[in-house]
């Protein structure tokens, strides 16, 4: 029995073989079992996390320690402190009239001194104005000489005039001449003083001419002066924006120059704060190029109105919304012996001590540099 069933088994899968033999179809094998394998992305992407978040654990570490071994010590009550950037006043040498640059005798980076000259423009046109002019006052000196000759000579005429009136008058008493001689002499009398007059009159107005032309030529030298270009403060050339033989017009800027007596760093302190801080307070700026050299300075000017903080200013707190500016300044002695040092644009902070009952910290004490 169980043979029979063996044989019809056998029989019954050859016939389904040759079936899909006709039908060409391809016959499935059974394929041996498969284990479970992990994928190589998975462990590629697990590797990748971990490193990731071993390397922001390190950073944090790096980030903490630095922070602990360059974090600021803490200040005394007294004492407040604003980030800023150093500043220069600077000023513009500027055209009074408009004309061409003749000649540049200085450039970007330069130290000048208070009246140094630091460019020319052309002034052919006013030299030539200034020789019209002295020709007027040489020709209007001519004309006085004129006019005192004139003078003279009416001063004698009427002399003359009055002598030959005097003479009519003794004639007349003695019967000698007629009325109408002495009426005569008196119209020549008369018309003498009045020539004598006008010829004191032409010299006044001689002289105005001539005060008038010395007033131009003084005019045209103080023009041909003022195209002169001078630096105005001692300092150092910012910026040349002009060059030799362009144009300007009237008030064209040919330099800009820092005033290096004038050297200043605004901070922004909170109202709290700022309502302490007095014009004359001692400060120290500590510039981040100098970490270790404290500038003396002094608080020159504190704003009468509040401000909203301005971006680029960092403050402790953010409930500190309203500000005032506050300058402090270099004292201008220390300016003057490193006038070669000043640089405008240097980032900082200022240190302001309102409590003058403390003394500033050892870090702090703003010892100038010989």
């Amino acid at each position: 029995m169980t043979e029979t069933s063996e044989a019809d088994t056998a029989s019954a899968r050859d016939e389904s073989t040759a079936q899909v033999a006709a039908l060409n179809l391809p016959v499935q094998t059974p394929s041996p079992a498969r284990l479970p394998v992990v994928a190589p992305h998975r462990a590629k992407r697990r590797w990748a996390r971990i490193s990731m978040i071993l390397a922001v654990i390190l950073l944090g570490a790096g980030g903490g320690a630095y922070y602990w071994l360059h974090r600021l010590p803490e200040l005394p009550e007294g004492i407040a402190y604003g980030n800023g950037r150093i500043e220069a006043d600077p000023i513009d040498i500027s055209t009074k009239f408009a004309g061409r640059i003749l000649e540049l005798r200085a450039d970007e980076g330069d130290m000048v001194s208070a009246g140094q000259v630091v460019a020319v423009m052309d002034t052919r046109d006013l030299l030539a104005s200034l020789k019209k002019s002295q020709s007027q006052v040489e020709r209007a000196q001519k004309a006085i000489s004129e006019a005192h000759a004139n003078v003279d000579q009416m001063h004698s005429q009427s002399i003359l005039a009055n002598q030959e009136m005097n003479r009519a008058r003794e004639l007349l008493k003695n019967g000698w001449t007629t009325k109408e001689i002495v009426d005569q002499r008196q119209q020549q009398l008369d018309g003498a003083h009045a020539a004598e007059t006008a010829a004191v009159a032409r010299v006044n107005q001689a002289e105005h001419a001539l005060s008038a032309a010395r007033h131009d030529v003084e005019l045209y030298e103080v023009n041909i002066a003022d195209n002169t270009l001078v630096a105005p403060r001692d300092g150092r050339i910012e910026y040349r924006i002009a060059n030799v033989g362009e144009v300007l017009p009237a008030g064209g800027k040919v330099f800009t120059m820092l005033d290096t007596s004038y050297v200043y760093l605004d901070v922004y302190l909170p109202t709290l704060t700022a309502g302490r801080v007095r014009i004359g307070d001692d400060a120290r700026i500590l510039l981040d190029a100098y970490p270790d050299q404290p500038i003396p300075a002094k608080v020159t000017f504190i704003a009468t109105q509040a401000q909203f903080t301005p971006k680029m200013v960092e403050t402790k707190t953010e409930r500190d919304k309203l500000m005032f500016r506050v300058r402090v300044r270099i004292d201008a002695e220390l300016l003057h012996a490193h006038a070669g040092d000043v640089r405008s644009g240097l980032p900082g902070l200022a240190y302001v001590k309102f409590d003058p009952k403390i003394d500033w910290p050892d870090r702090l004490q703003g010892k100038p540099q010989k």
